[in-house]
């Protein structure tokens, strides 16, 4: 298993290089949101230290290891069995899925110049603040500082869902496995961006 997941890890970063190239001609769907004081577009160099941190930061590490302690205790997918190896295969399976996702949406965001980064809402009220955290699950910042819907996100957390796929065993390999799979991820994301809002920006 391992050998495919290395696989599909280089085949997500040949996809992301060539997405990374290409002419900038999609039309976004902006949003009325003002950007927030601290916005200033990425550089290049920039962009790519976000994405490293991204794929191989305590987060990714985290929330790898969480997956897969999920997964164990849950038994999916089933083949895999007990013990501390299938432990290592989900937390291994649950890692790759990250780096694709990070690196396909690496190459978009470039791409299409959106920026992904999570950014304190200045607003007032739970229910303002919690709004504006899930929407920007979907949203990105363009480098004007308007917001539009982050395909790079969406489809990033799509492709890698799918991807993933090809290494799961037969019991984890339909298109509704996949669906389920890109429905936790966001899920994640909406949660993380709470997090953020309410926890980690105060903090800081």
């Amino acid at each position: 298993m391992n050998h495919r997941i290395t696989m599909h890890i280089a085949l997500g970063v040949a996809l992301s290089a060539g997405i990374a190239h290409a002419d900038d001609k999609t039309e976004t769907i902006k949003t009325t949101s003002a950007p927030p004081r601290e916005f200033a577009p990425m550089t290049r160099s920039e962009r790519f230290t976000n994405y490293l941190v991204g794929i191989a930061g305590p987060e990714a590490i985290l929330t790898s290891a969480a997956s897969g302690a999920i997964r164990q205790a849950t038994n999916s997918p089933k083949e895999w069995g007990g013990g501390a190896e299938a432990y290592g295969d989900r937390v291994g399976s649950a890692f790759a899925q990250h780096v694709i996702r990070g690196t396909l949406s690496y190459g978009a965001s470039t791409a299409l110049h959106e920026d992904n980064r999570y950014f304190a809402s200045g607003e007032t009220g739970f229910f303002r603040r919690t709004k504006y955290a899930v929407m920007s699950a979907f949203l990105a910042r363009h480098d004007n500082g308007s917001r539009g819907i982050s395909f790079s996100r969406i489809g990033s957390a799509a492709g890698a869902a799918f991807i993933s796929r090809q290494w799961q065993p037969a019991s984890t390999t339909t298109a509704g496995d996949g669906a389920v799979s890109f429905g936790i991820t966001m899920g994640s994301d909406v949660a993380f961006n709470v997090f953020r809002e309410f926890v980690h920006l105060k903090r800081k």
